[in-house]
């Protein structure tokens, strides 16, 4: 029996795994020991498993897939100088991650300068820079640049090596993974901005950009932007912030950055927590030859499969060089003209294109989660599907239900929505045991795609087969598909007496003080698979 149940919970598992990697932006790691890393030696990876992959393959298919789906950089390349690059978990902000390093793919960079956030220890006058001979990740030890790290030493008093500082900092450790791949030959130098200062910044910022002179570097900033407000608060705030970023400005970064702080935006906690490393590699870049900087792309972890949307972390891509451009933006597909059919609401139909990325979206996320722990961010190019609309995905297994979950709120684009059902019906349907990797290519995927919900006087405007319903009473309710009682051979009653049964309510309860609902779906899913 093919009985689709409603389940807009969809997070139980990706909770499980997700929410140690967003740590809300702030992993509280406590401070390690001063011994914990030797002056003279490689300091071991300390948040694999948790912020990336800790399985060699995995890690590296998940960074080679980012970076193959990053946005692509304008025709000509420019080299950057210096890039801004988010530092949350994997599953987070992996691919606006990406989306900077992608702009740095194909450069030869002999060194790679990673300015991390303190997290870990407490705040502290100056900058403390790595010792260690290299940095260890699944994917092997990157080799570390000792002699830049000691001039950085000798250089200035305020520069110091706490290495307590850099143990088990994640902003600078979730970076490496990405520098080993896309810049194998390079070495790497990290340092811990102490303080979000302006002051400390632009002086060691000026330290770094003498230190480079003349050489193939590539300065990171690590940092991710707003904590804590909601999805729309962050989007507003993490946007100003981007533009004075951009501005190659550090002084107007830092008054923006402020501005937002002094603003009220409600949970707003920070701007950007890596202020310090950011104005750092202003003043860096600067001083490298950089004119211009673009914003490459933004998103918030309400933007995500893993996340949601009350209360978020913001993540920037910008890129710094001389003349370095942006990516001209995709222009959405105006929503179709067609005349929306009797009974489907107040959406037009899906064109065949809108379809088939949807379902190439729920099938990638599924296999980016199978293959390594992470997950796509879904973007896509048609404006209908970035049209606030509910969504179920159904998935079968030779013709038998394996997992169907939804989401009846029209509070999340399309597809974000079928992006994270699609994860849902694998991991969170509560009638089956989780879809196991062995089981995904023998899966097929059916989308269906909900019209507004509209509430209707009595059962008589109820049509079997054209209508979805919800039925609601008691503090109880219960969601069946249009197609549902088709499949079943349920007449209206027969339905709505199933419907009850499904709420937990008796036979019969839809007769009274019921709340029914009607919805219409377009349905389209892959072909079967042998």
């Amino acid at each position: 029996m093919r009985e689709l149940r409603h389940q807009d919970r969809g997070r139980l598992e990706l909770r499980r795994v997700a929410a140690p990697l967003l740590a809300l932006g702030l992993f509280a790691g406590a401070a390690a020991s001063a011994q914990a890393v030797a002056e003279v030696g490689v300091r071991p990876a300390a948040v694999a498993g948790r912020f990336y992959p800790a399985e060699a393959g995995r890690l590296r298919a998940a960074v080679e897939a980012s970076l193959a789906e990053a946005l692509p950089p304008p025709s000509p390349a420019v080299r950057p100088l210096a890039l801004v690059v988010p530092h949350a978990g994997f599953v987070f902000s992996g691919p606006i991650a990406a989306d900077a390093y992608r702009r740095a793919v194909g450069f030869d960079y002999d060194v790679v300068v990673i300015l991390g956030t303190n997290h870990t220890v407490a705040p502290f006058a100056g900058v403390s820079v790595q010792q260690a001979t290299g940095y260890a990740t699944p994917l092997g030890v990157a080799p570390a640049d000792t002699a830049l790290a000691r001039a950085l030493l000798a250089a200035d008093p305020l520069v110091r090596f706490d290495p307590a500082a850099h143990a088990t900092e994640h902003s600078e450790e979730v970076q490496i993974p990405f520098v080993q791949v896309a810049f194998p030959a390079a070495r790497i130098v990290t340092a811990v901005v102490g303080r979000p200062d302006l002051a400390l910044a632009t002086r060691f910022g000026e330290l770094l950009g003498r230190a480079l002179a003349g050489r193939r570097a590539l300065v990171v900033a690590s940092s991710d932007l707003s904590h804590y407000p909601s999805h729309d608060g962050a989007t507003a705030a993490d946007r100003r912030v981007l533009a004075a970023v951009a501005a190659l400005d550090p002084a107007r970064a830092a008054a923006a950055m402020d501005r937002e702080e002094r603003m009220g935006t409600p949970g707003l906690a920070t701007a950007a927590c890596g202020r310090g490393a950011i104005l750092a590699a202003l003043v860096a870049a600067r001083a490298l030859g950089a004119t211009d900087g673009v914003v490459v792309s933004y998103a918030n972890s309400g933007d995500t499969v893993a996340g949601e949307r009350d209360r978020v972390v913001g993540y920037g891509a910008v890129a710094f060089g001389a003349g370095i451009r942006p990516i001209p933006p995709p222009t959405p597909a105006p929503p179709t003209a067609a005349t929306t059919p009797a009974g489907a609401g107040s959406f037009p139909p899906l064109s065949a294109e809108d379809r088939h990325e949807l379902l190439a979206l729920a099938r990638r996320t599924l296999e980016r989660w199978y293959a390594t722990g992470t997950l796509p961010l879904p973007r896509p190019a048609g404006a209908a599907l970035l049209r606030p609309r509910g969504a179920f995905v159904t998935l079968t297994r030779r013709g038998e239900l394996r997992g169907c979950i939804g989401h009846m709120a029209e509070d999340l684009p399309l597809a974000l929505a079928v992006a994270k059902m699609a994860l849902a019906a694998a991991l969170e349907d509560p009638r089956f045991a989780p879809v196991g990797a062995g089981e995904l290519a023998g899966l097929d995927l059916e989308i269906s795609a909900l019209t507004p919900f509209a509430a209707v006087a009595g059962p008589g405007e109820i049509v079997v087969g054209r209508d979805g319903v919800l039925l609601e009473k008691a503090g109880r309710r219960a969601v069946f598909l249009p197609q549902v009682a088709p499949e079943q051979g349920w007449s209206r009653d027969e339905m709505l007496d199933q419907l009850c049964a499904k709420a937990g309510l008796a036979t019969g309860c839809w007769r009274e003080g019921a709340r029914l609902s009607t919805f219409q779906a377009e349905v389209f899913g892959e072909k079967s698979r042998p």
